[in-house]
């Protein structure tokens, strides 16, 4: 992936850096080593090295083996003694290379030879013969370069497997948020099914006895819609896990919210629930849907700010339906915060599941802290025009 990426700021700011500490060390070689001019060619190779730099994380392999080689060649052939933006340029290619190729690799392996091989250089052109703590202050360096180059990596491996590993978690909570919005929806469309075959069953012994052909069409009607209820019926089996699988509890809807309230209360959490505008009859599965959002939020209300208050507000507007689920947030001595609560939540399954329920209906989710503490969740979803209005009772 990075032999496709152009080089960012660091590397461009570090190929100038090492050109021009290069040059400016080649200019004053003299002084510092007497009787050593350098030539005027190392101070080519050294804007050479430069443009190496800024090439190394796209090709570290290459540029290795372009610069070990020739730099070392060219101290022996010289006899000039190592400059310091040498020694420099070799340590950030070993780095570089170890940092981005696995360990066991050929190119590694050879890497690690041709650094060898500079540094024998380096310390044999050396201006006096090397001590023992010339050689060990360059390979110490040496192994310093190696080691973080494959530190950087196994973290980078270590980032990117958790990556991996969060990506396949929030996939199987999603699979596992759709299933169950299946199962509920399927036993929806099961019950609608079963009362479309009484209800022509019911129409059908209503007929004259000369309606054969209207008797006949019913009785097609009833026939259909019975081995329909019969396949929903074996795909809820498949769907249905553990306890679930008796499916004699009702499915619940927003009228059963007074329910869901008291046992919030019961929880700990203080919640007042507050209903507007007219109640129009909303189509089963999205009643069931939004009852299931409104749960999902004290549920993590609960669970990430523990014994507080929340408001629940369910608006019947001109077609939509609005949910605002506020929170105060954490008020029982709890070090965390909005933040550390948007983070748990954000990552947990409750957020996924309402993000899947409101986009089967074509709705708006808006989840986040909120400017006075607490947390907050507004969904909208959008109503037919034909819902017929129905005063709330209170």
């Amino acid at each position: 992936m990075d032999r496709c990426r152009p080089p960012n700021a660091i590397d461009w700011l570090l190929a100038a850096v090492t050109a021009a500490l290069s040059v400016v060390e080649e200019l004053d070689m003299p002084t510092r080593v007497p009787g050593h001019s350098h030539p005027g060619w190392w101070i080519t190779a050294a804007i050479a090295a430069s443009v190496l730099v800024l090439l190394r994380r796209r090709a570290p392999f290459a540029v290795i083996c372009l610069y070990s080689p020739a730099i070392a060649a060219a101290l022996v052939w010289s006899g000039e003694p190592v400059t310091a933006w040498q020694f420099f340029v070799q340590l950030l290619l070993l780095f570089t290379l170890l940092g981005k190729v696995p360990t066991r690799d050929r190119r590694t392996v050879a890497g690690v030879i041709m650094t060898a091989v500079f540094v024998g250089a380096m310390l044999a052109t050396s201006p006096q013969p090397p001590g023992a703590g010339d050689v060990a202050i360059a390979l110490g360096m040496t192994f310093m370069a190696a080691g973080a180059g494959v530190a950087v990596r196994r973290h980078r491996e270590i980032a990117v497997q958790a990556r991996e590993r969060g990506e396949l978690l929030a996939r199987e909570a999603v699979a596992e948020e759709r299933t169950r919005i299946a199962r509920e929806l399927n036993d929806v469309v099961a019950h609608s099914v079963s009362v479309m075959v009484m209800q022509a069953g019911a129409a059908r012994l209503m007929l004259r006895p000369e309606q054969l052909t209207e008797r006949e069409a019913l009785h097609v009607v009833e026939e259909t819609g019975r081995d329909a209820v019969e396949e929903l019926r074996r795909i809820l089996g498949l769907l249905r896990t553990g306890a679930e699988a008796d499916g004699l509890a009702p499915q619940p809807c927003l009228a059963r919210l007074d329910d869901l309230v008291e046992q919030m209360r019961g929880a700990g959490l203080d919640v007042r629930l507050s209903v507007e505008g007219d109640r129009v009859p909303l189509p089963p599965g999205l009643d069931l849907s939004a009852y299931r959002i409104v749960q999902e939020a004290l549920a993590n209300t609960l669970r990430h700010a523990g014994r507080t208050s929340a408001g629940v507000t369910v608006s019947y507007r001109l077609g939509a339906l609005e949910l605002e689920i506020l929170d105060e947030g954490p008020r029982d001595g709890r070090t965390g915060n909005a933040g550390e609560q948007e983070r748990g939540q954000r990552h947990g399954h409750g957020l996924i599941g309402m993000r899947e329920r409101v986009a089967l209906f074509d709705g708006r989710l808006f989840t986040g802290p909120l400017h006075d503490g607490g947390y907050g969740v507004r969904v909208t979803f959008p109503l037919a025009s034909r819902a017929v209005p129905d005063r709330v009772a209170g």
